[in-house]
């Protein structure tokens, strides 16, 4: 027998509340920052890829060409590289991978040169949750935006609190950051495009 609306309703409420739990934010509002008033640093890389489990990575080290390898992420986050062994590379921009290999390859190289590719991405999606018609489930391809998951969603139901919408990130650091339906609808400041990353999480309140 199907569920009804509020019993669908309620689970995806709980599923949220667990969700949620896992990445260290409360539901309820609980903290959070509105995406007017993201700092540089908790911009969090917004139009740069952020690596994640299952990528497969190319590494070379100029001019020390048996230290190259083309690995894919394991998952518990991390690649193997001769001499420094494990690094993580889960929730790091290519660009702050290369830095921080360049950095510890200093104890054995002069001078390190190191190039980071992406090579092969595992598809991207998003959960959205709470009070839209249908959650679940969105793939970012070929749209990353906060808008199209939503309206992928089915909009929002006629219960949503309307200054409640947040997107909660876990990578690189846990951010829960708030929106307004008019802000999105409007695009008021860039809401709508607001681009979202691989295993984001959308609720409605």
């Amino acid at each position: 027998m199907s569920s009804s609306p509020q019993h669908r309703r309620l689970g995806a409420h709980l599923c949220a509340a667990s969700l949620l739990a896992v990445v260290g934010v409360a539901c309820g509002h609980g903290q959070f920052v509105w995406y007017r008033e993201l700092p540089s640093t908790a911009a969090l890389a917004n139009g740069e890829y952020i690596i994640g489990v299952g990528d497969v990575v190319s590494i070379r080290v100029l001019g020390h060409e048996e230290m190259s390898l083309k690995q894919r992420v394991r998952s518990d986050g991390r690649l193997a590289l001769l001499l420094i062994g494990d690094v993580e590379a889960k929730g790091k921009r290519p660009s702050a991978l290369k830095a921080e290999l360049e950095g510890r390859l200093k104890d054995y190289i002069v001078s390190p040169s190191v190039a980071v590719n992406i090579e092969e991405t595992l598809p991207a999606d998003v959960l959205v949750l709470g009070e839209v018609t249908k959650p679940g489930v969105v793939a970012l391809d070929p749209d990353p935006r906060l808008a199209h998951a939503i309206a992928s969603s089915g909009g929002l139901t006629d219960y949503a609190a309307r200054d409640a919408i947040f997107v909660v990130r876990s990578e690189p650091r846990p951010v829960r950051i708030r929106f307004t339906y008019e802000s999105i609808a409007r695009n008021l400041d860039g809401a709508a495009d607001f681009e979202l990353h691989r295993g984001d999480i959308v609720e409605v309140e």
